[in-house]
């Protein structure tokens, strides 16, 4: 039975997208089944992962607006145990048309569970916003990870990010637990870089990760090639890092 991981910031641009893919790609390389769910309409995920959808191929819009069959839907990527349910811009729309619908926030969660005993982790990486297809990802995941930029504006929203998981977590999914904050985009040689890492983790201590993902050239290039950094520089600072991050993570079942 997956653990179900929310990759989550209403932030855009602190590395949601880059975690889930770099992520997943590494526990799979150490013999995880792991299934990523493209949750932003943006399709970041999926075409970072070089998964090219046509514009009629059936998406996770399909599988919560539709209760299309998600086995159907989910592709896979060109790493072996690594498979991606893939997004598209008509994901944009589910938004709209959950409104009205009967329970609206759990659409993600009653697919997930249609194919939850075919992975060892469903990783979901969630829009740069706090609407409802947001609020899905947080009613189907049992932990979040959130990556926080080291930058001046970091704690920004955390406070907020963090209320809004506690309100899920009271009215839709008493089981979410926070996996830990994850600090990104990290330049040792930046004073403020440091000044942010110090003040993440005298806010909230014990729910940071040890490890710190660094800026890096190849983390931001390698997605325009459709690969993980695994692929496409393993022997980088960021590659090395989100290796560290699987095995942090497999510490912490």
């Amino acid at each position: 039975m997956a653990r179900i991981i929310g990759i989550i910031n209403a932030k855009g641009g602190v590395g949601k997208t880059t975690t889930a893919n770099n992520l997943g790609a590494y526990l799979a390389a150490m013999g995880k089944y792991v299934l990523l769910v493209d949750l932003d309409p943006q399709a970041n995920a999926t075409s970072g992962l070089g998964v090219k959808l046509e514009d009629d191929h059936v998406n996770l819009y399909h599988a919560i607006v539709a209760n299309e069959e998600p086995g159907a839907i989910i592709r896979k990527t060109s790493l072996f145990g690594f498979d991606v349910l893939p997004s598209a811009a008509s994901l944009a729309g589910a938004t709209v048309e959950l409104v009205d619908m009967e329970e609206r926030e759990f659409k993600l969660k009653s697919a997930l569970n249609k194919v939850r005993t075919n992975y060892d982790f469903i990783l979901i990486d969630s829009p740069p916003s706090l609407g409802l297809l947001t609020i899905n990802g947080l009613a189907a995941a049992e932990q979040v990870i959130i990556p926080v930029q080291c930058e001046y504006y970091a704690l920004e929203g955390l406070t907020q990010l963090f209320k809004t998981i506690d309100m899920v977590r009271t009215s839709l999914n008493p089981q979410l637990q926070i996996l830990g904050v994850l600090l990104t985009m990290y330049d040792k040689r930046n004073k403020l870089a440091n000044e942010i890492v110090a003040e993440v983790k005298k806010n909230f201590p014990g729910n940071v990760f040890e490890t710190i993902i660094p800026r890096s050239v190849s983390l931001a290039e390698a997605p325009g090639f459709g690969k993980t950094i695994l692929q496409f520089d393993e022997h980088s600072k960021g590659a090395e890092a989100y290796k560290q991050l699987a095995e942090e993570i497999l510490k912490l079942q």
